[in-house]
This record gives structure tokens, C-alpha cells and sequence, in this order.
């Protein structure tokens, strides 16, 4: 059974994720793909119901085919919205930086400029919510939309297949996709629910391959304490409470430093494992401690600590002020 501390590093490590899959999902490369896409379905909507104009379904499909049309394109003006947001072109650079120094100059109170950097802010988070509030608005519209057309292409039966084959077909292909997409999302969701919670170690091992190393140096995380742990020790002369776990010996430090470690300590919580005598730790500033291979890839790509989130970088920093 899991402890708490597991369920926080898996919590941590499922935020992580997703703030990776957002600023993925608004790359360049996905985002033109997605628009490709979107528009595809667009320009085969507008193609379908010219070459059809002389069909005469007895169901509303045209009617049906405009509105999944207008989705789409709702869509990619939502994700260009976004894509702008979080990739600002120089000239909007310039543009915050004039109208930021153009206020500036015009009162030299700090007060007042503070002022108006929290109204750029707040106008921004504004905006933001009004672009997220529409997709999902656009996202309840197609749901509700797949269910009206379904509908009709069901009442309609076998007579659309005879009075408008071309209107049928797209509309039974635009339903399809739809449903694939869906299982599509739901199952890389439960596969990736799973490994966070079964095999988060692998889920670690991805998100280091895939990451722009943002995380803790090689230098840094060096710099950080390293033990040998050992299941040795007499438990009553230690005065530990509860079953005795082992000790933790830092690595260079002479005189030795022994850290007693409780049985319910005695354990990794990335990989849920105990501790084996004899292997390497990693001990953080903050006091937890993990499987040096573990923590080490982890803080490759996140440089603060799975379980209570304090950063290693800014600890290094302030070290380096003081010397």
C-alpha cells in the first residue's frame, strides 16, 4: 500500500506532466498540425456541399456540416490566440516594453507603475480566461453537436444513402473521427494515469528524454550530499521509536555523518522501493532523501524536491552569496 509521501511525489509528478504536455501541445510543430488539420476538415466540408448542392437530404445534414465547420474554425482561433500568448513576437515585446516605459516616464511614482504592470497583468489573465472560456464553450458546442447529428443521420437511414450520398458520408466520416479521438484521448489518459501511479520511474525516464533540460545541472545536483545506506546497527542504542529501518553515511565527510533512518523512512518514494544495503542516496537541503538514480533523473528535469517542492538551485545560489 502506498504511504502519503509516494502520493505527493506521484501529485507533483502528474502536475509536472501536465504543464510538459501544455507547452507541448502548444508548439509550433503541433500547432500547425492542428490548424492543417482543422482547416482540412474545413476545405473538404466546403468542397462536399458545392458538389452537392443538388442533393436533397431529408434531414438538416447541410445545416449540420456548416456547424462542425464553424467548430473547427472556432478552434483554430482559439489556438492562434493561445500560440500568440505564449510565444510573443518581438514587435509585442516592444510594444509591452514601450507602453510599460511610456507610463513610466509619464509619472516616476513606483506605486503608479506597479500599478500599471498589474493592469498589463491582470489584462493578460483576462484575456486568457475569455480564450479558455470559448474553447470550452466550443468543446460542450461539438459535444452536443455530435449527438444532434448522430441523430439525424440515424432517422434519416437508409433514404440519405440514396437522396445524398456525399452529404451522408461525410457526415457518418466527421462522426467517426470524432469518436476515434475521444477513445483516443480517454486511453493515453488512463495509460499515463496508470504508469503515475504504477511506474513512475518510467514516467521520469520520459518526460528527461523529452525535456529541454530545464531542471538542475549535472554541476548542482554533484554538489548535493550522497550516502551509503547500511542495515546495521543496534536499534536500542540508537533510540529510535518504532522498527529500525538503517543508517544513512554520508559520503566524504570525515568524521562520519550517521543519519538513523525508521523502517517506514527506509524507502525510496519515486520508485516505492526499499532501501538494499549498501546502495547509493541522494539527501536534498530540505532533509528527504531518496535512491540517488531516481532523485538524480528527476532533478535533471525539475530541480526542486518531489516531496515538499523547495528548489535546489535557488539553495545553491544563496550558498554561493554567502561564500
Amino acid at each position: 500500500m502506498m504511504r502519503e509521501p509516494s502520493m505527493m511525489v506521484r501529485e507533483t509528478a502528474a502536475e509536472h506532466l501536465e504543464e510538459r504536455q501544455n507547452d507541448w501541445a502548444y508548439s509550433k510543430p503541433v500547432v500547425f498540425l492542428d490548424i492543417l488539420w482543422n482547416l482540412a476538415f474545413v476545405g473538404v466540408a466546403v468542397s462536399v456541399l458545392i458538389l452537392s448542392r443538388d442533393e436533397t437530404p431529408s434531414m438538416p445534414l447541410r445545416l449540420w456540416i456548416v456547424g462542425y465547420a464553424f467548430q473547427c474554425l472556432l478552434h483554430m482561433v482559439c489556438v492562434c490566440i493561445e500560440y500568440r500568448r505564449r510565444h510573443p513576437t518581438e514587435e509585442d515585446v516592444l510594444d509591452v516594453e514601450e507602453g510599460s516605459s511610456g507610463r513610466s516616464s509619464a509619472s516616476n511614482s513606483p506605486r503608479e507603475i506597479g500599478e500599471s504592470a498589474d493592469d498589463a497583468q491582470r489584462q493578460d489573465e483576462d484575456s486568457n480566461g475569455v480564450v479558455k472560456h470559448l474553447e470550452s464553450a466550443n468543446t460542450m458546442f461539438s459535444f452536443i453537436w455530435w449527438i444532434i447529428g448522430f441523430y439525424w443521420v440515424s432517422a434519416g437511414g437508409q433514404e440519405l444513402t440514396h437522396d445524398a450520398p456525399q452529404l451522408y458520408w461525410l457526415c457518418i466520416v466527421f462522426l467517426a473521427f470524432d469518436v476515434f479521438f475521444v477513445v483516443f484521448c480517454v486511453a493515453l489518459a488512463c495509460v499515463v494515469g496508470i504508469a503515475v501511479c504504477c511506474c513512475l520511474p518510467c514516467i521520469i525516464a520520459i518526460l528527461y528524454a523529452v525535456a529541454d533540460q530545464e531542471g538542475a545541472s549535472e554541476e548542482d545536483i554533484h554538489q548535493l550530499s550522497k550516502y551509503k545506506f547500511h542495515k546495521v546497527g543496534d536499534p536500542e542504542k540508537l533510540e529510535i521509536s518504532g522498527p529500525f529501518g538503517g543508517i544513512m553515511i554520508e559520503c566524504g565527510s570525515d568524521p562520519p555523518v550517521e543519519h538513523t533512518l525508521s523502517a517506514e523512512d527506509a524507502e525510496c518514494c519515486i520508485c516505492l522501493s526499499p532501501y538494499d544495503d549498501g546502495v547509493e542516496l541522494r539527501g536534498l537541503p530540505c532533509g528527504h532523501h531518496f535512491h540517488r538514480s531516481c532523485i538524480d533523473k528527476w532533478l535533471r528535469i525539475n530541480a526542486t524536491c518531489p516531496l515538499c517542492k523547495f528548489n535546489i538551485l535557488k539553495s545553491n545560489n544563496h550558498g554561493t552569496e554567502e561564500v
